[in-house]
């Protein structure tokens, strides 16, 4: 049984709550979950930033076929709340990389983002995914937004919006759900690859991570609250770490 009580995420928008609530209930349904363990230093983790306190708060699991599935809830006083997920499968297995973010403060959302994101060379997702979600219906919201430079890591079915309604903010997470569900359900299903097709994943992963780590604003925030090498050294471990290259 997941641990899903968070003092933390009672205080975030009503969407970072919605959407930590449905990570935990499909996480717990559809897979068997054991823990990953994290430095102990960073599980839970309370800074100052621009004398604003700031919690940061992580969990951490994995499966038979996915590495680690992360999910961190930050809050900076009252202007910042955030959600940050991702589920990293393990290189033996054809998997796409799950993620999604939430970033909002003051009562609004100011970015929203779910994608699963293919680690292939030629950046196609497994025609399993593909199937699955071109069939989706599909969704309009008011404000579409642009993706960064680094963000050539994400599928063409990439969610970027701005919700400026309750009705967008269900939209977008009854999307997520739905990625949620099939990602699951294909991580249950995964079969392992070749040794070639495993080494072609994991540079995969290798540049997923590497693309995520030039979020610059991510690495400023951590940096003003706790200086360079800390926020170097969580970007690294905690939010984008990834296997070594087999000898």
């Amino acid at each position: 049984m997941l641990d899903t009580s968070s003092s933390l995420r009672s205080q975030q928008h009503p969407l970072i709550r919605a959407l930590a609530d449905t990570i935990d209930s499909v996480w717990q349904e559809q897979l068997d979950l054991s823990p990953y363990h994290l430095p102990e230093d960073l599980g839970y983790i309370e800074g100052r930033l621009e004398g604003d306190k700031l919690t940061i708060e992580n969990r951490c699991y994995q499966t038979a076929t996915l590495r680690k599935l992360h999910l961190e809830l930050a809050k900076v006083g009252n202007n910042l709340d955030i959600l940050h997920c991702v589920m990293f499968p393990r290189p033996e297995y054809d998997l796409p990389i799950f993620g999604c973010d939430l970033v909002g403060g003051r009562g609004q959302i100011s970015a929203a983002i779910a994608d699963l994101s293919p680690v292939t060379p030629e950046g196609n997702l497994p025609a399993a995914y593909y199937q699955a979600l071109s069939q989706l219906p599909e969704l309009n919201f008011s404000q579409p937004r642009d993706l960064p430079d680094w963000g050539t890591i994400f599928s063409e079915f990439c969610l970027f919006i701005r919700p400026e309604t309750s009705q967008e903010e269900d939209q977008f997470l009854g999307r997520v759900r739905e990625f949620l569900h099939l990602h699951c359900q294909q991580a249950q299903q995964a079969e392992t690859v070749s040794s070639r097709q495993k080494n072609l994943n994991l540079a995969g992963q290798q540049n997923y991570c590497r693309q995520q780590q030039k979020n610059d604003k991510t690495r400023r925030v951590l940096e003003k609250a706790f200086g360079a090498e800390w926020a170097n050294r969580y970007m690294n471990t905690v939010l984008f770490d990834f296997p070594a290259s087999p000898n």
